[in-house]
């Protein structure tokens, strides 16, 4: 592997949209490939070497700060950059009240969805250096009636890159916020119990919409 080996860091792999994203992006990119589920990142090395790419999978908890600082000198040390990285990793809280929120599932979407970027953006932003692109992705379900704990959670890690982007937008790295369509993941199906799957668009076609459109 060459110093010329394009590196993509792909935040929360194992499924869903950032799968999809991981596959597309082989093997045009060797992908560092973090998520929480050891089988599913293997099921996604093997999908990747089927495409003739290459994957270095770590299994790691975003929401640990020591694990996430290995993650990143581990990064340095071997190639010394990121050239993308896309952040698709997420806690989806069930529906539930605001009067009723569980303070152990708000704590834990607070680490997940907002302090872990926090840490995340710190840690990355040297290995994109100037020219990196950093991708996040929105979802809009802050002030809609059920969603608190993810939407305030999900709404303060948006709001934390658009800061970013706003202050690198001349200086690098560039800093991009995209909306997904609907899909049929494991996190829409949290939210929408009995929906028809068949409507929503694949995380295949969206990750090659997403991709051309950047």
């Amino acid at each position: 592997m060459t110093d010329q080996t394009k590196i993509a860091l792909i935040t929360g792999a194992s499924r869903g949209l950032g799968a999809a994203l991981a596959e597309a992006l082989a093997p045009e990119y060797h992908i560092v490939a973090v998520a929480r589920t050891t089988g599913g990142l293997e099921e996604l090395d093997d999908r990747i070497k089927d495409k003739g790419g290459a994957a270095t999978l770590a299994p790691m908890d975003i929401a640990d700060p020591n694990a996430m600082a290995t993650l990143c000198r581990g990064i340095h040390d071997r190639w010394g950059k990121v050239d993308l990285w896309m952040h698709t990793a997420v806690h989806t809280s069930a529906l539930t009240p605001a009067h009723f929120i569980d303070p152990k599932e708000w704590t834990k979407a607070v680490n997940i969805n907002a302090t872990a970027t926090s840490i995340l953006i710190p840690y990355i932003s040297p290995l994109l250096g100037e020219t990196g692109h950093a991708v996040f992705f929105d979802d809009p379900k802050a002030g809609e009636k059920f969603y608190g704990i993810y939407g305030a959670t999900k709404a303060a890690q948006v709001a934390l890159a658009r800061s970013w982007a706003a202050e690198t937008a001349r200086t690098g790295p560039r800093v991009s916020i995209v909306e997904p369509a609907p899909m049929p993941t494991a996190v829409r199906a949290r939210f929408h119990p009995g929906e028809d799957r068949d409507v929503l668009t694949s995380t295949t076609n969206e990750a090659a919409r997403i991709l051309a459109e950047l």
